[in-house]
């Protein structure tokens, strides 16, 4: 099952943002309950309220003092009850004073509201505001991140002498970096000495091999030579033929596993058209009927590997067949399938087929292959950035189809 996660980014997006609005929540409930508070307390004193009614006169302000204005005395009396007030008076003082009680319940809910309403709207507005300052924030702090990555996804494609060389304070990151670069000159110095040895092993294992078979050779044109002698250099020639194709072998799958030093842009299906022309002949002698039908199809690599992985699948196609057997061969918009019939190939069988020196069961063919056609196979193929799959076939045989990355377009 597939779990579609998000980016980092955006995972620290959602954080900042998340944070931005707890805190805000967190600012306007404390604003709210400071407000609510402040407006609980009497804003207004009674004598303040009384002072409004018709008739009744303040002599003194702070103490709730009020006298009716027709009244000649002279002394401050409260304001409720007071006995110098008419009846009238006092109801009306009280029913005022319940008036100035209800106005400011009211004015404390409606501020609240009002608060309330106009916070959460301006908390939205500047949660918007504050998640795209976390996106910004983000992209920053992951920079460097992703200055890493390009450079192993560089490195991985072509190049081990690059290095991301990242510059600025002695932080988390930039001992990541400084570790990778480490890494990356290990890996380069481990795969140059690989480079060396192969170069060196090619002289001294080709060398002994082409001086034998000059020998046997030049013994077995010397003018009548004796019938076992001729027969032992036959059977020497032909042992060193199959040690020579086997070291041919290694010395390619060596060399394919290693990072690409030629990267041009290869018509995979003319050199397949030219190779199934070649591979013809052998075809009509196994009895094999070989079929070519495809449109261009490029990619970037190594010329001679591209062409060796082809002519191995040929050659294995061939080769593992049946009496009467076909063989065909399809290049279409980036994949090159190779087709053919033989013995019935079971499904768990196949991840074997490509390792080295591996036979699949009760499988007949030739017995003077190195075992290595189609491990070199999947090495040029993966050192070209493709995939190879293998299929089997219903009736029998195998369908191998070799997928490769679309190349760019040339500017």
């Amino acid at each position: 099952m597939t779990t579609h996660r998000l980016t980092i980014r955006a995972r620290l997006t959602a954080l900042y943002g998340g944070l931005f609005l707890l805190v805000g929540t967190a600012l306007l409930g404390i604003t709210y309950l400071l407000l609510a508070s402040a407006l609980s307390n009497p804003s207004f004193g009674r004598t303040a309220v009384v002072a409004a009614i018709p008739g009744i006169e303040i002599t003194a302000v702070d103490t709730g003092v009020a006298q009716p204005s027709d009244d000649a005395a002279t002394e401050p009396q409260p304001t409720s009850p007071d006995p110098a007030w008419t009846p009238e008076q006092q109801r009306q003082a009280e029913k005022t004073m319940r008036l100035a009680a209800t106005l400011q319940e009211q004015f404390r809910q409606q501020t609240l509201t009002s608060l309330l309403r106009q916070g959460a709207l301006a908390l939205a507005g500047v949660g918007v505001i504050g998640v795209w300052l976390g996106w910004l924030a983000a992209g920053r702090t992951l920079r460097p991140l992703q200055e890493i990555t390009a450079t192993a996804r560089r490195v991985a494609e072509s190049n081990l002498h690059q290095r991301i060389g990242l510059s600025g304070p002695q932080d988390e990151l930039r001992q990541l970096a400084d570790t990778f670069d480490d890494m990356l000159a290990r890996l380069d110095a481990a795969f140059g000495a690989q480079r060396r040895f192969v170069a060196n092993a090619s002289h001294e294992l080709r060398t002994p091999l082409t001086i034998n078979r000059t020998l046997i050779e030049v013994a077995l044109s010397h003018p009548d030579p004796p019938p076992e002698l001729r027969r032992l250099g036959t059977a020497l020639l032909a042992m060193n033929a199959r040690h020579e194709k086997l070291i041919e072998g290694l010395l390619v799958l060596a060399g394919s596993e290693q990072r690409l030093t030629t990267r041009d842009r290869v018509d995979l299906a003319e050199v397949t058209g030219r190779l199934v022309d070649a591979a013809r002949p052998g075809a009509v002698a196994a009895g094999v009927d070989l079929r070519f039908s495809g449109a261009p199809v490029q990619a970037i690599g190594d010329p001679v590997l591209l062409e060796r992985a082809v002519q191995n699948l040929l050659q294995n196609a061939i080769a593992y067949n049946v009496p009467d057997g076909d063989v065909t061969v399809t290049c279409a918009g980036s994949v090159v399938t190779v087709a053919n019939t033989g013995p019935v190939v079971a499904a768990d069988e196949i991840p074997g087929l490509f390792e080295p020196f591996h036979r699949l069961s009760g499988r007949t063919g030739p017995v003077d292959g190195s075992g290595l056609g189609l491990s070199i196979v999947r090495s040029v193929v993966t050192a070209h950035g493709g995939e190879i799959t293998a299929e089997p076939r219903p009736a029998g045989g195998l369908r191998i189809s070799l997928r490769f990355p679309v190349p760019p377009r040339p500017r």
